[in-house]
């Protein structure tokens, strides 16, 4: 089982899951989207393409581009689709 947490609250759980480059990726319906906001930010990797981020905003704090998820990933991480990884404090536990 792995779960992100954030001020107390547990934005993503699921005992399915990626990792990819030490990140753990969740699967997009084990997000709880009430924590979720979306953001126009985009970076470019080399090898898994475009990611497009959210912020994350628990009791009204916000941790700006704290998730990024690959809505259309290169061949290489076609398995991490949607997936969610998470940065920027959240921590994640396994």
């Amino acid at each position: 089982m792995a779960k992100a947490l954030w001020h107390g609250k547990v934005i993503a759980e699921s005992p399915t899951f990626e990792i990819v480059e030490g990140n753990v990726y969740f699967p997009p319906e084990t997000i709880d989207k009430q924590y979720f906001k979306d953001s126009a930010t985009t970076s470019k990797c080399h090898w898994k393409g475009t990611a497009h981020y959210y912020s994350v905003s628990v009791d009204g704090d916000e941790n700006k581009d704290a998730a990024w998820y690959y809505p259309e990933p290169m061949d290489a991480a076609k398995q991490i689709k949607n997936y969610v990884a998470f940065w920027k404090g959240v921590t994640v536990e396994r």
